[in-house]
C-alpha cells in the first residue's frame, strides 16, 4: 500500500498589524463598487429610519413617486421601474391600496388591465415624503458641500444611465 500524504497548505503570509483606528475593510477602499455600496448603505439606512415614522419602506416611497410621475401606469411597468418581479409589485400595491395611498382603476380598452393612480391622501403624503427624503439625503451626506453633492449626483448618473 502506498501512503498518500495530504497536501501541505501554503504558509499564510504574516499578518500586517493595522493601526487600531484603521477600518477592517480598508483593503477594499479603492474599489468603486465597494465604495458605492458602503455609501448606499449609509444613505439608505438613514432614509429607512426617516420613513419608518410613516410606516413605509423606500420601495413604497419610490413606487408612490413613480405613480405620481406616471398616472395610469400598469403594474408590470411599475415592477420594471422598481426592478422587482411582478408578484412583488402586487404585494407592494396591495399595501399602498390598503393604506388608501394608491388606487387601481380598470382600463376601458382592456378590461383585464388596471392603471395605478395616487389617491388624494397619497398625493398629500408624497409631498411630505419628498421633503423627508431630501432632508435625509442632506443629513446622510453632511460631509459633502453643495458643489460636491451636485458633482456626486452627476457622476452617479454617468455610471447608471
Amino acid at each position: 500500500m502506498s501512503s498518500k500524504s495530504s497536501p501541505t497548505p501554503a504558509a499564510a503570509p504574516p499578518a500586517v498589524p493595522q493601526p487600531a483606528d484603521s477600518p477592517l475593510d480598508s483593503s477594499l477602499d479603492e474599489l468603486i463598487g465597494y465604495a458605492l455600496r458602503r455609501a448606499q448603505l449609509k444613505v439608505f439606512q438613514h432614509l429607512v429610519s426617516r420613513l419608518g415614522a410613516f410606516d413605509l419602506r423606500p420601495a413604497q416611497f419610490t413606487a408612490l413617486a413613480i405613480i405620481e410621475q406616471n398616472p395610469g401606469l400598469m403594474q408590470a411597468d411599475l415592477a420594471r421601474a422598481l426592478a422587482i418581479e411582478p408578484p412583488q409589485a402586487v404585494v407592494l400595491l396591495n399595501k399602498l391600496e390598503s393604506r388608501g395611498l394608491a388606487v387601481r382603476v380598470r382600463c376601458k380598452p382592456d378590461k383585464r388591465s388596471y392603471g395605478i393612480f395616487l389617491s388624494k391622501a397619497g398625493e398629500t403624503l408624497l409631498r411630505q415624503l419628498k421633503e423627508v427624503a431630501a432632508q435625509s439625503d442632506l443629513e446622510a451626506t453632511a460631509a459633502l458641500g453643495a458643489e460636491e453633492r451636485q458633482q456626486l449626483i452627476e457622476l452617479l448618473h454617468k455610471v447608471y444611465r
